[in-house]
């Protein structure tokens, strides 16, 4: 079960016991209000979530309309784990990668796992702006492509920074997969030789022969040990359940354990440049 879920099922349960409290039937509830009947009991099972007007609905009928404001900081809290990549674009992908450089400014050791393409603190401009114009055409963000590619460039300040820590892992698939023009892949795998002699930066590549230890489902970042993002095809999820947390930490371990870093690393990278540049 997701953190998200979770969330959702504690605030549910929490509804139930103040309409409990208040010795409230979910009918009596629901008519009060002109709410179906099936309502209740699918918000307090935690298989619908309530919108703000729902909750004071419910803390007034409770008879503790000063718990509302209480609730819906839950419900807040509940939406932040699950953001939906299109709301989140509506106001420009901008906006959303600056929103990414505040998180990563409050973490001290990042860990960033990839399947299929460059981490964005690693990317060129001209390897950021086919993944940016990617969520254009197919996530319908708005079009801010040259503030965007900006400020992921802008972003990347942070890995110059002192006293913070970074930790790539990716698949060599990375090094291979055709998601852009081959001369921005060629730039793209110079620029990931480069990171990889950078004092504040440890970029392992899992090489295709190596025995994975987990399953690359997808890619995820922790940031320190307290939170976890984690982008799916159409929104993006953040974990902060310490159980959840802790098994992607793990998972993170013995990823880094399969990787090969230094020279091996970079030995692969050339290989995958000269593949794509012949004699390059």
């Amino acid at each position: 079960m997701s953190t998200y879920q979770k969330a959702r099922e504690a605030l549910g349960l929490r509804l139930r016991e103040l309409r409990r409290d208040a010795r409230l039937t979910g009918a009596e509830l629901a008519a009060a209000h002109g709410w179906h009947r099936t309502k209740i009991p699918k918000i307090e099972n935690g298989k619908q979530t309530p919108s703000d007007a729902d909750l004071e609905a419910w803390a007034a009928s409770c008879g503790v309309p000063e718990q509302a404001r209480e609730l819906i900081a839950a419900l807040r809290s509940l939406e932040g784990q699950y953001v939906e990549f299109r709301r989140m674009f509506r106001a420009g992908m901008a906006g959303q990668q600056r929103a990414f450089a505040e998180v990563e400014a409050a973490a001290t050791f990042i860990r960033n796992f990839e399947t299929c393409f460059v981490p964005g603190l690693l990317q060129t401009p001209e390897y950021a702006r086919e993944r940016l114009t990617e969520a254009v055409a197919y996530d319908s963000a708005t079009d801010d492509l040259d503030e965007a590619v900006a400020a992921r460039m802008a972003r990347q300040q942070i890995i110059y920074s002192t006293g913070r820590r970074f930790h790539f892992v990716i698949t060599e698939s990375v090094l291979k997969l055709r998601l852009c023009p081959v001369e921005i892949l060629a730039g793209q795998l110079e620029r990931l030789a480069v990171a990889s002699t950078m004092r504040t930066i440890r970029l392992g590549v899992i090489p295709f022969e190596a025995r994975y230890p987990v399953e690359p489902v997808h890619g995820f970042h922790i940031f320190d040990d307290r939170h976890v993002s984690v982008e799916t095809l159409t929104a993006e999820l953040t974990i902060t359940q310490a159980s959840e947390v802790n098994a992607y930490l793990g998972s993170f371990a013995r990823l880094a354990d399969a990787a090969v870093y230094g020279r091996e690393a970079r030995a692969l990278i050339d290989r995958a440049l000269d593949d794509l540049v012949p004699g390059k």
